[in-house]
């Protein structure tokens, strides 16, 4: 099949997503999803992409409510949302994306908003840079169902888009304060935040990707066995069953 992207079942994008990336190591995939499809159908998925650290992008767009199906409570919802499935407000602790996706194992962890372009463009171009499961979440409004859940974030709303001051390196006091994105504590510690947060690169780490671990592994094997081709291995195979 020739294309440029497809589209796919609800919750199963990253299983399609990383198929496409071991199977055409040439390409740089991306994985465009909500918070309802990347953390809760598509939950268990997610979990595992990033733990097998897959080599592909994952730009989640977070609106913290269910808004194609017209307003039910998403993972990310917050304690009080009202909707059609918690019309008295939500009671479930919600989920902490930065956080889960840390802990999950995700080799970079960025956090952007809809409204500032310039750094959603800056966050996208570092996540394509690396090698590994990247992910951005993206607090993305949904002006029909869940109206200035952000704006706490939106400067032009009165709210205050705060960036990750990252180390420089430069032997200066200062430097001493900011943030190491290789260190996962102090990444764990800015999840934590009161909402909005703050807005950047959380954490990046250099682990060997399941596509390079593979490709070792199947080119190993094929020069024990003489290098031999796609259709030689398949007829060993059947050979075998008979």
């Amino acid at each position: 099949m020739n294309g440029y992207g497809a589209h796919f079942i609800h919750g199963r994008a990253v299983p399609l997503a990383s198929g496409i990336s071991l199977a055409r190591p040439d390409l740089h995939v991306f994985l465009f999803g909500g918070d309802g499809d990347g953390f809760s159908i598509g939950g268990n998925h997610l979990n595992h992409g990033a733990r097998k650290n897959i080599n592909l992008t994952y730009f989640i767009m977070d609106n913290f409510v269910y808004g194609l199906t017209k307003k039910q409570t998403s993972p990310t919802s917050p304690i009080g949302f009202k909707s059609k499935t918690d019309p008295t407000g939500a009671i479930d602790q919600p989920v902490n994306p930065m956080k889960q996706l840390i802990c999950a194992g995700a080799t970079f962890v960025a956090r952007t908003h809809a409204t500032q372009v310039n750094h959603m463009i800056q966050m996208i171009e570092r996540a394509m840079d690396h090698q590994g499961f990247s992910v951005i979440e993206c607090l993305s409004e949904c002006v029909e169902f869940f109206p200035g859940a952000f704006d706490p974030a939106n400067p032009r709303k009165g709210g205050a888009f705060s960036l990750i001051d990252e180390k420089k390196y430069d032997n200066t006091p200062e430097d001493e304060l900011r943030h190491d994105v290789t260190d996962e504590l102090a990444a764990y510690k800015l999840a934590q935040l009161p909402f909005p947060g703050v807005f950047g690169v959380f954490y990046e780490s250099d682990r060997p990707t399941k596509n390079a671990l593979e490709k070792k592994w199947i080119d190993t094997t094929r020069e024990k066995l003489g290098h031999p081709t796609d259709l030689q291995l398949l007829q060993k195979t059947f050979d075998r069953m008979k």
